[in-house]
């Protein structure tokens, strides 16, 4: 499993799973400010039709190196 990161580490990519781990999506868009540490959120993509859907940071479980964790 890979290592826990920080927020400011988040790259446009990386996987995102809900909380039974399944594939939801990927990371499209990192929301926050980056030199006050505050997240607020993703956005993500999903399906077929590049979709996407906001995330708040409340519902990220765990940041791992290339993935994200949701509850």
């Amino acid at each position: 499993m890979p290592d826990p990161v920080a927020w400011t580490m988040i790259e446009q990519g990386w996987k995102v799973y809900d909380g039974s781990g399944k594939e939801r999506g990927r990371v499209a868009e990192v929301l926050g400010d980056a030199e006050a540490d505050i997240f607020d959120g993703l956005n993500v993509t999903k399906g077929l039709l590049s979709a996407t859907e906001y995330v708040p940071s409340e519902n990220v479980a765990g940041i791992r190196e290339g993935e994200i964790h949701l509850r």
